[in-house]
């Protein structure tokens, strides 16, 4: 009688192994789902902490690029927007010349120690671009074929300038870009001179990897 009792209970034996077998794949899958949630919340908690900390230091140079430049600022004597330092054209050339004028030549040297001052506690370097209206130059100046070679000659002729007040020659750098980023419309004569301009933007330094800003 035991017998048939003992035998009629073994067939119970594998249900449960496979009940526990179940559960420890369950397990297993919700430890690996944990796992991956948790890693995905980490990488963009890193993802978050980088764009903040990227946005304090452009927040910090944008700073103490205007504390550098408060006295020519603050004389009306160049613009300040988004980092970049804004130059009427006027100011600096006669129309369609390449060659400083006496009141511009004054100007970039009083930029000067600002910007070597602001550049020795950044890892940064200055770009110099040149901007110009869209009307042709040859009618008036044949030394140039079109707006880019002014733009470019303009832009050459500040950095040139910067070097010769002291401003190292591996920390700034010419760019042109002739009549194709206008700042207002080429379709009066006020728009055209607010578009023949130069500006001065501190970059990041190429290798540079810390955004710029030392501690």
């Amino acid at each position: 009688m035991n017998e048939e009792i003992d035998g009629g209970a073994e067939p119970s034996a594998p249900v449960w192994a496979a009940f526990g077998d179940l559960m420890s794949v369950l397990l297993g899958a919700f430890v690996l789902i944990l796992v991956a949630v948790l890693g995905v919340q980490l990488g963009l908690s890193v993802k978050l902490e980088h764009e903040i900390r990227q946005r304090q230091l452009e927040a910090q140079r944008r700073h103490a690029l205007e504390q550098a430049l408060a006295g020519p600022l603050a004389a009306g004597r160049v613009t300040l927007i988004n980092g970049r330092i804004g130059i009427s054209g006027s100011v600096l050339f006669a129309l369609n010349s390449d060659q400083l004028q006496p009141q511009g030549r004054v100007l970039l040297k009083s930029l000067v120690g600002p910007l070597s001052a602001y550049l020795k506690t950044h890892d940064q370097i200055l770009m110099v671009s040149g901007f110009a209206d869209d009307l042709p130059v040859r009618s008036t100046n044949r030394r140039f074929a079109d707006n880019w070679e002014l733009s470019a000659q303009r832009a050459l002729t500040v950095t040139r300038a910067f070097i010769d007040e002291g401003i190292p020659a591996s920390s700034v750098f010419a760019a042109a870009f002739g009549s194709q980023q206008p700042v207002s419309s080429n379709t009066d004569a006020a728009g055209r001179a607010r578009n023949r301009r130069v500006e001065i933007a501190a970059v990041p330094r190429p290798g540079a990897t810390d955004g710029g800003l030392h501690d």
